[in-house]
């Protein structure tokens, strides 16, 4: 795409991601009903851009929303949430929604997100619009989170990738990757990544999780994830990337040791859940260097980040464990 959401660097910073100088960019209250606004996904579409948003309303009632953006950072969200027809089944229970991703693979855009039916697992929708949306078959079992489409068939095969977890806040968790012929059956579990020991990168010790749809670049597939440390004052998100192989994506060619973008302004240390940087779009431009993500901070408000492409490419593999 050519027209992305973009700050130049600071002067005196030499981060290889740096903030938003305006964030964030979407407060918790930008809609009547909302407690907080975060987590959240953002595409190209039309003339601008379409996001489907996490916005827990004031009963912390977990829902998804769809909202549109000429520029991709003054966002109109719609107030009531994103309502679902039935896609490839009958069966659309949804206790809750959460933590959506979206993608343009083929003909149409389709969405995941942590869907509650008997605890959580990953629900996956589509829309060719954004004004009516429809629901299929949830990917797996529960429990999961975390379910994150690559942007192209792999083999000839849809992929995702995913967090398995537990029914709770779970202190633990790997990345794996699941492939599919149809969107609605899926196997081929591989192990991609697990969390790191604590003396070779603490920050990612705890658990870590795919974050936005994956890039592909000329150094495999950039795949942007959070990692997690479980703190004497609980756990701590931060971010991190990765490249993995182009036809084999359960194979890690590198890993970031250190993280490119941890808690450190007020509004990603403070706020219904304390220290999270947790990225769950990005924008890129390949031809300018651009890279622009998205990203929940402390659970609360929605902010963004900025880097060059190849910077970040570089940095992955200069400081890989």
């Amino acid at each position: 795409m050519s027209t992305i959401p973009w700050q130049d660097r600071p002067e005196n910073n030499n981060d290889v991601m740096w903030r938003y100088s305006e964030n964030p960019i979407i407060e918790r209250y930008a809609i009547p009903s909302s407690n907080s606004i975060f987590n959240s996904a953002v595409v190209p579409f039309g003339d601008g851009f379409a996001g489907v948003f996490r916005c827990d309303n004031k009963a912390v009632q977990m829902n998804i929303f769809v909202g549109f953006s000429k520029n991709g950072i003054d966002w109109d969200i719609n107030h009531e949430p994103i309502v679902m027809g039935a896609g490839n089944t009958e069966m659309i229970e949804s206790a809750y929604k959460y933590d959506p991703r979206v993608v343009f693979i083929e003909d149409r855009y389709w969405i995941t997100w942590c869907n509650g039916y008997n605890g959580p697992t990953i629900g996956i929708g589509y829309t060719f619009d954004f004004k009516e949306f429809f629901q299929c078959e949830n990917a797996f079992l529960p429990f999961n989170r975390n379910g994150v489409l690559f942007p192209q068939k792999i083999n000839g095969k849809y992929a995702m990738l995913s967090r398995p977890s537990d029914n709770g806040h779970t202190p633990f968790g790997d990345i794996w990757i699941s492939y599919s012929p149809d969107m609605k059956y899926w196997g081929e579990h591989r192990l991609v990544m697990k969390p790191t020991p604590f003396e070779d990168s603490a920050w990612q010790c705890t658990k870590v999780g795919a974050g936005p749809i994956p890039i592909l670049t000329d150094e495999g597939w950039l795949m942007l994830y959070h990692g997690v440390i479980n703190t004497c004052n609980g756990f701590r998100y931060a971010m991190g990337a990765a490249l993995l192989e182009v036809d084999a994506p359960e194979n890690v060619k590198y890993r970031t040791q250190p993280y490119l973008l941890g808690p450190a302004e007020l509004y990603e240390m403070v706020g219904d859940v304390p220290n999270v940087v947790f990225p769950c779009a990005a924008l890129h431009n390949i031809e300018e260097d651009k890279l622009a993500v998205y990203y929940g901070a402390a659970d609360t408000v929605v902010a963004m980040a900025f880097g060059k492409l190849s910077e970040v490419i570089q940095f992955t593999k200069d400081n890989s464990l």
